[in-house]
């Protein structure tokens, strides 16, 4: 008769956060989605390193793989930045997909070629600059309502702004259906075409990258300097940390939360703006695959970090542009690039999670008889 002993463990808040866990906790989590997602390649059947040397070819091995991650890469930017300034307030947005859709349904309203309409009204910068505004004007005021129910009755945003989504992709299809649908399409349940002197200039020649791109880094660079040099940056990341310490130090939670609300909701919105501007010229219903959820991934890799939302949406990009060269070249499961994301969240949770905490040995116990 033996006695074996459980080692026991727990969670022990560290006195202070890891110093270098903004840079090691990504780092940490896409290595361990790597790790994680190629013993789901291994049972696919296809060897681990091909797989791996045929997503990267995919995504960055020629001029034209390269120019499809940066494409793909814009709208998740914009997404990423969505969440990212909605969440450091502890604004939980979970309906950018439908903000948006919203903002591209919008700039197709302002600046589409209507039936009746022989040319366009006003001069081409003042139509792009309309068509902007009114995207990121729509994608703001879908986020408006929950924001209004949190602030003034205390309604779980999540619930709502999720719910939101299904709302905003019923509109659009009856619209698509209806009102806005064009009528040279075919049947097919698309709106009309933007006017091409509203469309989004191209960065590479013979290629999807647009002046998008520029844009959502530009913002990011611009969300940076707000959040790190202003009073406003201040206030929203003093709501984050603690709304009711806010309130106490006389700061307006309520107002600072809505604020909030408008520049995630008008950045999701200028995402749906991107897409038809920039790549589409057209809405459709299967426009985004699902963006606005991925935007919460990479909100969460870059630590909610403007910045590293840029590099967190490039990388979630160059999985889902080369996850489908892996697909093509070795028979792997295209939905593995969606396992590869949602793993990637995952892992991220745990190791901001081990930034604030450690394991802690206390012993041992007796565990049972061999």
């Amino acid at each position: 008769m033996s006695t074996s002993f459980i080692p026991r463990w727990r969670l022990e808040a560290r006195e202070q956060p890891s110093r270098w866990g903004w840079l090691w906790a990504p780092l940490a989590a896409i290595a361990a989605t790597l790790l994680l997602a190629a013993g789901l390649i291994a049972w696919s059947g296809a060897p681990i390193g091909q797989a791996y040397a045929a997503l990267l070819q995919g995504a960055w091995g020629s001029a034209f793989a390269i120019s499809e991650t940066l494409t793909r890469a814009t709208p998740l930017i914009l997404t990423g930045l969505a969440a990212a300034v909605a969440f450091r307030a502890r604004l939980f947005n979970i309906g950018a997909e439908g903000q948006l859709y919203l903002g591209a349904l919008a700039a197709v309203a302002v600046a589409g070629q209507h039936p009746g309409l022989e040319a366009m009204a006003l001069p081409a910068p003042l139509m792009t600059a309309l068509m902007v505004a009114a995207g990121a004007l729509a994608g703001a005021l879908w986020l408006l309502g929950p924001a209004l129910l949190k602030t003034r009755f205390g309604v779980d945003e999540v619930v709502t702004t999720l719910l939101m989504n299904f709302i905003a992709l019923l509109l659009v299809s009856m619209l698509l259906d209806g009102a806005m649908k064009d009528p040279l399409a075919m049947g097919w349940p698309q709106s009309v075409a933007l006017w091409p002197e509203v469309e989004f200039g191209r960065l590479l020649e013979r290629s999807r990258v647009h002046m998008g791109l520029v844009g959502a880094v530009l913002l990011a660079a611009l969300l940076w300097v707000i959040d790190r040099y202003t009073t406003l940056g201040l206030g929203l990341r003093a709501v984050g940390a603690n709304a009711r310490a806010a309130a106490f130090a006389g700061l307006p939670v309520g107002r600072l939360t809505v604020l909030t609300a408008l520049m995630s909701g008008a950045l999701a919105g200028l995402a749906g703006v991107g897409e038809v501007a920039g790549r589409t010229s057209y809405l459709t219903l299967d426009m985004s695959p699902g963006y606005g959820y991925s935007g919460i991934v990479i909100a969460m890799l870059a630590g909610l970090h403007p910045l590293g939302v840029v590099a967190a949406a490039v990388f979630v990009a160059s999985v889902l542009v080369g996850a489908d060269a892996m697909s093509r070249s070795l028979g792997v499961p295209t939905y593995l690039a969606d396992v590869m994301v949602a793993l990637a969240l995952l892992c991220m949770l745990v190791s901001q999670l081990f930034t604030r905490y450690r394991l802690r040995r206390l012993g041992a116990t007796p565990g049972g008889r061999a």
